[in-house]
């Protein structure tokens, strides 16, 4: 009996070409990271780590991520829920700008923004006088953050809304529940691993944001640089140890971040296949 040919080649091949292309693009350049950070002594590495500066610049990296992927999972959800169940005049216009970040470069996005948020800018002058400063500010950071992690959010969820059965629904309103009740207990289960999902897109996308941030940031040390751009000025000063240090960590705690949201969304996952 002849064997089933496929069109796709086999496993050995396949699992080959995975290997080398990993390693090629991923594993080498992450190792040779390594490798370079610590090439002055693990002294010289945990030197730079602590240093003001750079503690300051990760809390504010790691710290602004956190809150503009948490805003996004909110607002996103709203905008999928609208976008899916809605129907509305310029509907698809709307749902098109929510792709606009993925075009726009993040250098225009940036300057976009701070000339918007600015002092003299049309919304920074309104803001003004209610004490609220955003340009050049920590405030500033996360809103850059924000603009470019939404499609994330949006699109992931999107295709989850259109796929959900409505009968559930209609089901646990025929059964008492309130519309609250019903978006608690039979809505939210079913989204929480794509919002999960989104929300990690978002977070990771924001964490290594460079050119949206910088302009609208002020780029002060201690108070509103990120750890990208410090990365850059280490570079620009060719102390490469330094910036893989920098880097080493970031690569670090957003791998643990990383690791933490992926094992909430397998059980939220989980909890949900078993209900």
């Amino acid at each position: 009996m002849a064997s089933r040919r496929s069109v796709i080649p086999g496993f050995g091949l396949t699992l080959g070409y995975t290997m080398v292309y990993l390693s090629l693009l991923v594993l080498i350049p992450l190792s040779a990271t390594f490798i370079r950070s610590f090439g002055s002594g693990l002294g010289h590495f945990w030197a730079v780590v602590w240093a003001p500066r750079v503690v300051a610049s990760l809390r504010l990296s790691f710290g602004a991520a956190l809150i503009a992927a948490a805003v996004n999972a909110a607002f996103g959800l709203v905008i999928a829920w609208v976008l899916v169940r809605y129907t509305f005049p310029f509907k698809r216009l709307i749902d098109a700008m929510v792709d606009l970040p993925f075009a726009l470069p993040t250098a225009v996005a940036g300057i976009a923004l701070t000339a918007l948020y600015a002092p003299n800018g049309w919304l920074g002058r309104l803001l003004l006088p209610l004490g609220v400063h955003v340009a050049f500010t920590p405030l500033g950071v996360i809103v850059a953050l924000i603009f470019i992690g939404l499609p994330f959010v949006v699109r992931t969820l999107q295709p989850v809304l259109e796929e959900l059965d409505k009968d559930v629904e209609q089901a646990a309103a025929t059964l008492g529940a309130s519309e609250w009740q019903t978006f608690v207990r039979v809505i939210m289960p079913a989204l929480w691993p794509a919002l999960l999902t989104g929300f990690a897109l978002a977070f990771a996308r924001a964490v290594g944001e460079y050119g949206s941030v910088i302009f609208i940031a002020g780029n002060m040390p201690m108070k509103s640089e990120i750890a990208p751009l410090l990365i850059i000025t280490k570079l620009e000063q060719y102390d490469y140890a330094g910036a893989t240090a920098i880097a080493v960590i970031m690569l670090v705690l957003s791998f643990a971040l990383m690791l933490g949201i992926n094992a909430l969304q397998s059980w939220a996952l989980t909890r949900h296949s078993a209900t």
